[in-house]
């Protein structure tokens, strides 16, 4: 990814999961990090997101049924097809 500037809370919060994912490059990562050590309404979110994200992780993988995912995987063919339509 690019580097960008971060002048408001939007654009904070548009890099937010790629910052919590570490995926942005070392400027932009670190533009983030300053808008969240300097805006509090935006360091909430980023802690929400990150106690979210972990709280996710501890669930573990379960298998799913084969059932489910054959259905899912019919809904998203009926749904290509149809979005090409």
């Amino acid at each position: 990814m690019t580097s960008a500037e971060i002048n408001t809370c939007e654009d904070a919060l548009r890099l937010l999961a790629a910052h919590l994912d570490r995926e942005l490059n070392d400027h932009t990562h670190a533009e983030v990090q300053r808008h969240l050590d300097a805006c509090r309404s935006c360091y909430s979110r980023a802690e929400f997101e990150r106690r979210l994200k972990a709280s996710i992780a501890a669930l573990g993988h379960e298998p799913v049924p084969p059932e489910l995912s054959g259905r899912v995987e019919s809904l998203i063919r009926q749904f290509t097809v149809t979005a090409d339509e």
